[in-house]
């Protein structure tokens, strides 16, 4: 064992944890222990499940299967395709969060932009709005900012348009914020010629000229997540393989090591994957929870990892930053690769 350091429990407002519907690929119960595996004490489930959580009823149905199961903190985000705002009143409390997707995505479960106004008219409170928005779309975010403010999250920005038309906003004065993935901070499209399926995701890996940019620009994003998609290994090797890769147990080791490397410092780090998610999303703090991390190199291994999916882009490579002990609220719940806690002793978030 080499050198240890303490960091907070991680936040992730950015995961897909499949249940309901498609707990082959992943569960509440694995998903949760892969987070802690990771570092992360608290996450938030994407809506775009097999049946779209749009409906009160739906979110309820996904909170009762997780209640039974997390061992981390959870909390959800809503959906819509402009046609639930009834459903909006009745899950404001139960939601951190509504996304809103502009672009074909897993799932084909995307909006006509036209309707951006009317659902962030219809979006009660300051919750923030999260938007799956590839630079294809920056006009019509701009036009629906500039005209109401609700704060507004920019999922998994990718390329050097993207950012910039974030940089953009920021200047403005408008209330945005926006995330970046690890796979988009370290593969680039080359490696989607090497990887093939396994790096097939969406937004799409681009140059490494796009890449340059947003480590450039490292104080223009806010938040580091790791967009958790798992799908099983014959789904990834089908005709066309889903979008998507697993993230939650990779992406500390690989910031810890760029950070190792000089391309951010640890305050970056902790402000990207602790702080800003929680001052963006709400997420009451303890001081009490914490992760306790190995600074001695090793590889990233499929059969270590927690997560169904049991895979990972980043296998074979060599990185510093594992994760040994989590605890939460002042709880040894995760330590040596072990969760200690039994399925349900994590607390949903509303």
């Amino acid at each position: 064992m080499g050198q240890k350091i303490i960091l907070p429990g991680l936040i992730d407002p950015h995961v897909h944890l499949r249940d309901p519907g498609q707990t082959h690929k992943e569960d509440f119960l694995t998903g949760t222990s892969a987070a802690l595996a990771g570092g992360y004490t608290t996450i938030f489930d994407m809506p775009n499940n097999a049946e779209p959580i749009t409906t009160e009823e739906r979110l309820n149905t996904k909170i009762a299967s997780a209640q039974n199961q997390v061992v981390c903190d959870v909390g959800f985000h809503f959906g819509t395709l402009g046609d639930n705002f009834d459903e909006f009143e009745k899950v404001i409390d139960k939601v951190s969060g509504l996304k809103i997707y502009m672009n074909v995505t897993t799932g084909n479960f995307i909006i006509n932009s036209d309707k951006l106004i009317e659902i962030y008219k219809a979006w009660p409170g300051t919750k923030p709005i999260l938007l799956h928005a590839e630079d294809d779309v920056s006009d019509i975010v701009f036009k629906t900012l500039r005209e109401i403010k609700t704060p507004t999250h920019i999922c998994h920005v990718s390329s050097e348009a993207e950012l910039t038309f974030v940089m953009k906003a920021k200047e403005e004065g408008l209330p945005i914020t926006c995330g970046v993935t690890p796979h988009h901070l370290f593969l680039t499209d080359r490696d989607a010629e090497e990887k093939g399926a396994w790096a097939h995701m969406k937004p799409s890996l681009k140059t490494q000229k796009d890449q340059d940019f947003i480590w450039r620009h490292m104080d223009a994003v806010d938040i580091i997540e790791s967009d958790h998609a798992p799908h099983t290994k014959a789904e990834k090797q089908g005709n066309p393989p889903p979008f998507g890769v697993p993230g939650l147990e990779t992406t500390l080791p690989l910031m810890l090591t760029a950070e190792q490397k000089g391309k951010l410092s640890r305050q970056q780090l902790i402000d990207r994957l602790h702080t800003n998610p929680a001052k963006i999303f709400d997420v009451s703090v303890d001081k009490s929870t914490t992760i306790e991390v190995d600074m001695d190199e090793f590889e990233i291994s499929n059969e270590k990892m927690l997560t169904k999916c049991g895979w990972s882009p980043f296998a074979g490579q060599r990185v510093v930053g594992e994760v040994q002990k989590v605890t939460i609220r002042g709880s040894i719940v995760f330590e040596n690769g072990e969760v200690l806690v039994s399925p349900g002793s994590g607390k949903i978030i509303n």
